[in-house]
């Protein structure tokens, strides 16, 4: 039981460390590329169709690597479907179609509980992002 604590423990660090990594390079590249946040509607709205893309992306493989382990630890037949069951997990919708093993349950709520996690810091990014945008138009105080 000890070892898959330890295991579950790796798993988390490695989604914080792939969404560390990945958030760090959609800020550099949204500094480097918004020296001036665009003002007008559809320049909005097309960083953040582009960040909801990165941020997708970075989800995605979080999402693989989870799927990967359980693929690899043969607790669901095929890659596809313990990626589509790692999907449905990190996102808590958690249809019951697929189950781990018994001796690897405990894992699903702590990706659930990453997951959680994870959605919240994009969301923070995109709460970041729009107010920088609008809180000058607005009169609000931004850093």
């Amino acid at each position: 039981m000890v070892w898959k604590i330890a295991i579950a423990c790796f798993l988390v660090a490695a989604t914080v460390g792939v969404h560390a990594v990945g958030l760090a390079q959609l800020l550099t590249l949204l500094v480097k590329a918004h020296a001036l946040p665009p003002a007008r509607l559809w320049p909005i709205t097309w960083l953040l169709i582009r960040m909801a893309w990165a941020l997708i992306l970075i989800h995605a493989v979080e999402i693989t690597v989870w799927g990967l382990f359980y693929f690899e630890a043969g607790c669901l037949p095929t890659f596809s479907s313990a990626v589509y069951f790692s999907g449905v997990t990190y996102c808590t919708i958690g249809y019951g179609d697929l189950l781990l093993p018994n001796s690897w349950r405990m894992l699903a709520p702590i990706e659930g509980l990453t997951g959680i996690l994870m959605c919240g810091l994009s969301a923070g990014l995109f709460f970041a992002v729009v107010n920088r945008l609008f809180g000058k138009r607005f009169g609000a105080k931004t850093s």
